[in-house]
């Protein structure tokens, strides 16, 4: 899957990843492979994402998360 994380200021990932968790306004969520498509606001909290077994984490305070066609796309302000 390709995960995009950006701010109105900048591009903060781009890249492959297995598995996402995010802080969808109605609660945490995971995204894997051949999610249903979607579109949801975030709530303050973390981005979890894995890559080649690396977990990382980005803070969020607001934003939206788009799933299509195994690309997501986040929106962010941090």
């Amino acid at each position: 899957m390709k995960l995009i994380i950006f701010s109105p200021e900048k591009t903060i990932f781009d890249g492959e990843v297995t598995l996402v968790e995010v802080p969808g306004s109605k609660g945490r969520f995971e995204i894997l492979e051949n999610h249903d498509s979607i579109i949801t606001t975030l709530q303050p909290g973390v981005i979890r994402f894995v890559r080649d077994g690396e977990e990382t984490r980005q803070p969020v305070t607001s934003g939206y998360v788009e799933v299509h066609n195994n690309v997501i796309s986040a929106c962010v302000q941090i």
